[in-house]
């Protein structure tokens, strides 16, 4: 037994499985930390995880929506400027994916650890506005049931068929936000200046949930009237399923089946089927008093590039760039830690008997290993 515990603790059993089985037991780590420890062992256990790519693994078993990431791109420097790759054919391979187990590394870990925060940056349009500027989709930014002595609210114009939808489009914070739940609260009657019987409430009879990005550019601010942008100049990447909305006077939140990652930063809310009609004139009405998006914004340390020809994207990661994109920060103590803190709230990485803080992990190369026969397990 003695030779035994002599002998044991100077093997490394990776030599011992085959590449498939090496495979499989990566594939078991749900957690970067565990992974980005893992890449720290020996030479060998680096070179096997960033060959394959455990951790863009777990980011695509999260989010499936990064299956159209075309490549990642690192950007340094206050110009954000782009890392190229220099050298043979052989070195570029591996600078590749070098660069690719640090960025869906880094993302790994930000989807886990970001703050959840208010998502939404401001309104693009709404698909039709009783009046404007009084009823426009701004005012579904605000809390508040009234601005001075007037109620706060957006109507859509009104319709005779109750089958009409109404569509609400967002910019949100980043183009790189991960949704976890969206809140609406629909409109009552009685809060403004004139009086309605029975105080209605001009809900939707369902809601669906499209996520995206732009085909063109979009000025936010350029459209005071907030009725010029039309579905055609988006595409989604995500739609949920048609959840029930409630006819009550209150914030109704309706959860995602499962975290989504919205690629571009554009949310449309589309809200399906009418169900009060006024009666002053006869026609059905939808009228949404505030709109919420709770989320983990992942910029500006990440963003993507999604007008590309190919109709894929490019995910980068702005080194210079490390926190989220939140006004909230300023306030919440639990949003002002930047990644690299996240990343080092970390278990201490052991390499060799010596503990070694998370961000040296990213500058090693081969002379910092030492052999694998030196290396005790």
């Amino acid at each position: 037994m003695s030779e035994l515990i002599d002998i044991a603790p100077c093997m490394d059993w990776l030599n011992g499985l085959e590449p498939d089985m090496l495979v499989k037991v990566l594939t078991c780590l749900d957690n970067p930390k565990d992974l980005v420890q893992v890449s720290t062992v020996s030479h060998t256990w680096h070179h096997i995880v960033v060959e394959n790519g455990p951790c863009k693994k777990l980011c695509l078993r999260m989010f499936p929506q990064l299956s159209r990431v075309a490549h990642v791109v690192e950007l340094h420097d206050s110009d954000a400027k782009e890392c190229v790759d220099v050298g043979s054919s052989n070195s570029k391979e591996w600078d590749t994916l070098e660069r690719e187990h640090r960025v869906y590394s880094f993302l790994a870990h930000a989807c886990t650890s970001f703050p959840v925060s208010d998502c939404i940056s401001g309104a693009i349009s709404a698909s039709s506005t009783d009046n404007l500027p009084e009823e426009s989709i701004n005012n579904t930014l605000y809390p508040s049931r009234r601005v001075g002595r007037r109620a706060s609210y957006w109507s859509s114009k009104g319709q005779k068929n109750p089958a009409v939808p109404e569509m609400l489009t967002y910019k949100l914070k980043s183009d790189l936000i991960i949704i976890t739940e969206i809140n609406i609260h629909p409109f009552q009657g009685k809060y403004i200046t004139y009086f309605q019987r029975g105080a209605p409430i001009y809900s939707a009879a369902g809601v669906r949930f499209h996520m995206g990005h732009a085909k063109f550019p979009i000025d936010v601010e350029s459209d005071p009237m907030k009725e010029s942008c039309h579905d055609d100049k988006f595409e989604w990447t995500y739609t949920s399923q048609v959840f029930p909305m409630a006819q009550e006077d209150c914030l109704q939140t309706f959860k995602l089946p499962e975290p989504v990652l919205c690629i571009g930063g554009i949310l449309q809310i589309e809200l399906v089927g009418r169900v009060q009609r006024q009666e002053m004139d006869d026609l059905f009405y939808i009228c949404v008093s505030h709109v919420e998006v709770k989320g983990k914004s992942l910029g500006p340390a990440f963003r993507v590039e999604t007008n590309v020809p190919s109709g894929l994207f490019v995910l980068k990661r702005q080194t210079k760039f490390n926190q989220p994109s939140s006004p909230e920060n300023k306030f919440n103590a639990n949003s002002t830690g930047d990644l690299e803190r996240h990343v080092r709230e970390m278990r201490p990485i052991v390499l060799h008997g010596n503990v070694v803080d998370f961000e040296e992990y990213y500058e090693w190369d081969d002379a910092d290993y030492e052999t694998d026969e030196e290396f005790v397990v």
